[in-house]
């Protein structure tokens, strides 16, 4: 009965020696890191306005549960040549296409700014540039954006608009408040995905 036991013992330990211990959901040891996993968001642009492909967020954590740079990449194609501004909104409202998504997104309360400005609404990702053929690459990092918490860009509206972003260097009223962009050509909500 002993040498039953001993075996048993074993055999519940021997998966903890091989990987490491597991803690919440996550394996610690040699292989593994004690980072949380990196939150990630999806936009997705169906085609509805010609322009199609998706943006990814991603965002790793340290292992004190610390938010790092978002990462941000996708593909899109269907874009109008040229460039274009590249905001989040604040609201994941498309009941009235894109201008229901509301202005930029903003916590801050700054004006309209650079991606790299010490002060510009937290949605201020800049310009993105459509080749001849329409197609988009991004692959681009924002300090500020979070995925968690109550300042996450999760449910809110990446948009792409028709004129270049001035980056708030227009200082006119317009400027100061939309980057002179102009209107809205698409509009994606930003979902959680894995």
């Amino acid at each position: 009965m002993q040498g039953t036991a001993s075996l048993l013992l074993l055999l519940l330990l021997l998966p903890i020696g091989i990987e490491g211990r597991r803690d919440r959901g996550r394996y610690i040891g040699r292989y593994k890191s004690s980072a949380p996993p990196p939150s990630r968001g999806l936009a997705y642009f169906d085609g509805s306005n010609k322009i199609k492909g998706e943006v990814i967020f991603t965002q790793p954590y340290t292992p004190e549960n610390e938010a790092s740079k978002m990462l941000i990449t996708g593909q899109l194609s269907g874009v109008p040549p040229g460039r274009h501004g590249f905001h989040i909104h604040e609201h994941g409202d498309l009941r009235k296409g894109c201008t229901s998504a509301g202005a930029h997104f903003s916590l801050s309360g700054h004006n309209h700014g650079a991606p790299t400005a010490k002060e510009r609404h937290e949605g201020d990702l800049g310009n993105i540039v459509a080749g001849p053929d329409g197609k988009v690459t991004i692959n681009m990092t924002d300090p500020i954006l979070i995925i968690r918490g109550p300042q996450s860009i999760i449910g809110r509206a990446l948009v792409i608009h028709e004129k270049e972003d001035d980056l708030g260097n227009g200082r006119d009223e317009e400027s100061l408040k939309t980057g002179n962009a102009g209107g809205r050509i698409a509009c994606a909500i930003i979902g959680r995905t894995s």
